[in-house]
């Protein structure tokens, strides 16, 4: 059986591959966390319109579809952008891979009243599937990469783990 790679796990390696590697071997601190719980609520009461939270094989978990083959994703801020980025390619790449084809993608920012156009490239394609390998190979490792405080590690539900 193939081992699958989600858009999170897309997402957590452009975020810290420290929150990666506990997220892959299932140690989960998000539940209680302030910015996820944050985020979630900012996430159910955006955007009331239209089906919401579109799960395909387990894997991938489409914020939301409008019209015009458009998905969407939506996000608290642009602080960590480049990780929401690819996890919309890696949408896009996991759809095109089953078949579905031509699809447009955004990222909404419902706080910043912002949104980015995100599309999927040749190139894109090829660095999902070196990124993949990265992943299959973090699954492997009996132990977590070395800390490396972050911008973001404060605001971090693994800060504890990582800093005590």
């Amino acid at each position: 059986m193939e081992e699958r790679i989600t858009g999170v796990m897309i997402y957590y390696y452009f975020v810290c591959k420290r929150k990666l590697w506990y997220f892959i071997h299932e140690i989960s601190m998000e539940a209680e966390n302030e910015n996820v719980m944050l985020g979630k609520l900012l996430d159910e009461n955006s955007y009331q319109r239209g089906e919401k939270h579109i799960n395909i094989d387990n894997v991938i978990n489409i914020d939301f579809i409008k019209e015009h083959k458009e998905l969407h994703e939506v996000k608290k801020s642009r602080a960590i952008e480049e990780a929401g980025v690819w996890q919309v390619k890696y949408y896009l790449y996991y759809l095109k891979q089953r078949g579905v084809d031509g699809l447009k993608a955004k990222i909404d920012y419902p706080l910043l009243k912002k949104n980015l156009m995100v599309e999927l490239s040749q190139e894109d394609e090829a660095q999902i599937e070196r990124i993949m390998g990265d992943i299959h190979a973090m699954k492997e490792q009996m132990l977590p990469p070395e800390f490396s405080k972050g911008k973001i590690c404060a605001k971090c539900a693994y800060y504890d783990l990582c800093v005590i």
